[in-house]
């Protein structure tokens, strides 16, 4: 009897094993994958970093006086639709993607952003249409932090200035749309 209830028990596991597919994916050692990430940078240090008007009209750059812009925002304009243009100025790998995560002003924000070459470096980039809802991260009157990975956390000190160029955007997306 107990043979029986041992068998009946092995038999019954074996049949919770699934059965082999052709889903089977292949392990390789990782030293045979092509590439890989840079070594991750710092979060810089952004307790004096402020946003300032650039020198190409609709445009605003972040980072500290006298040293290297660490964000910038543009509204840009291709084939009628008004954009924020986003740019995180930290070496990215080649034509790589990711999220930039935005959390300030009480939203939060997941968008695509895609190692761009600029002719020098690979910068991490993105255009968003100005009407989403996801920029609101930008209009609001506290900081922002701006986190691609990788490129560590900017930390955007409150200012008017990313409200004003988003508004801005919008307004002028809304007055060169065709009449619905």
């Amino acid at each position: 009897m107990k043979s029986a209830l041992v068998i009946s028990l092995l038999l019954a596991m074996t049949a919770c094993k699934p059965p082999a597919t052709d889903d089977y994916v292949e392990r390789v050692a990782l030293a045979e994958v092509d590439g890989h990430a840079s070594t991750p940078i710092a979060s810089p240090d952004t307790e004096d970093a402020v946003w300032v008007e650039s020198d190409r009209a609709g445009r605003i750059l972040y980072g500290v006086p006298g040293g290297t812009p660490l964000m910038a925002l543009a509204c840009d304009e291709q084939n009628g639709t008004r954009f924020v243009h986003v740019t995180r100025f930290a070496a990215a790998d080649p034509e790589a993607k990711a999220l930039i995560a935005l959390i300030g002003n009480g939203h939060t924000a997941r968008l695509p952003i895609d190692a761009t070459w600029n002719g020098r470096v690979w910068l991490w980039e993105g255009n968003y249409p100005a009407s989403s809802l996801d920029l609101n991260v930008f209009t609001g009157p506290r900081r922002v932090e701006a986190t691609v990975p990788g490129a560590g956390s900017v930390i955007l000190n409150p200012s008017p200035r990313p409200a004003q160029l988003v508004e801005a955007c919008r307004r002028e997306s809304a007055e060169t749309a065709p009449p619905s």
